[in-house]
């Protein structure tokens, strides 16, 4: 229980895939082992207060592929790609960890992270308690949950125990059910995902609808096709305290350049 039922779309293939992958990674690192790791770390770096400051915080996404598109960057070196992104101004990172669908690899996560001092989302279609577990064995900061997928009672269960590591997830949701199935499971950071993962369409509208109906108290994000410093300006006037940029920046000759753009800084 806990996962969405099947419908046949790319969502419920990434799905699939994940959940035959983890089952796999259970049987090679145990449970326990993670929870040595995690002991090890140090405490994770502050995912909301990123995205609080008063400024346009962009989590930087570092993603090499998407079902949609293909590769979007050859020259994908995690570790120069996150330094350049923190020069430039971002809040955050956000890094694809899945395998199959996006070409991530959890090492990405590690790498971009110790060449920065900014806290970084693992960014994955997680299903299972074991995932948060070895998100936080990997230094992760934050984790994605993805409404769509999650019923109510696996939600809050995956919320808490990023509460006991020390991690605030990102709730990602698409439609007013989700929001309201995510802020009954405890959610306070909320991200509207203006792409449908589903049908793959994008609507940066998505985020202008839905934001009147994201509590005060919740940090709210805007994710997907946003690509100029106007679309920015846009949404933080409507309400929105940070924005999730991949694309834009990884199909960018300079990423970091692109990103000072995006923020309205000279190039």
């Amino acid at each position: 229980m806990g996962v969405h039922t099947h419908t046949g779309t790319i969502l419920d293939r990434i799905v699939e895939a994940r959940r035959a992958a983890v089952g796999h990674r259970q049987k090679a690192v145990p449970l326990p082992v993670l929870k040595l790791a995690v002991k090890r770390n140090e405490l994770p770096r502050d995912f909301p207060a990123a995205l609080s400051r008063n400024a346009l915080n962009i989590i930087a996404e570092l993603k090499k592929a998407s079902p949609s598109r293909g590769v979007l960057r050859e020259n994908f070196a995690v570790e120069a790609l996150a330094a350049g992104f923190e020069q430039a101004g971002a809040a955050a990172l956000s890094v694809l960890t899945e395998e199959q669908f996006f070409q991530g690899a959890l090492g990405n996560l590690t790498g971009a992270r110790k060449k920065t001092a900014l806290p970084a989302l693992r960014k994955d279609f997680i299903c299972d308690a074991w995932q948060v577990w070895e998100a936080r064995a990997a230094e992760a900061d934050s984790f994605l949950l993805i409404a769509a997928i999650l019923d109510g009672a696996l939600l809050r269960e995956l919320l808490s125990l990023g509460r006991e590591l020390g991690m605030e997830a990102l709730v990602e949701i698409h439609t007013r059910e989700e929001l309201a199935r995510s802020v009954d499971a405890g959610a306070r950071i909320i991200g509207v995902n203006n792409r449908d993962l589903r049908t793959f369409e994008v609507r940066v509208e998505r985020s202008l609808e839905l934001i009147e109906e994201i509590p005060e108290e919740c940090i709210a994000v805007s994710e997907s096709g946003l690509r100029t410093h106007t679309d920015l300006v846009r949404l933080r006037a409507a309400g929105f305290d940070a924005f999730l940029v991949g694309e834009q920046l990884m199909t960018a000759e300079n990423p970091a350049a692109a990103l000072r753009e995006l923020l309205g800084m000279p190039a």
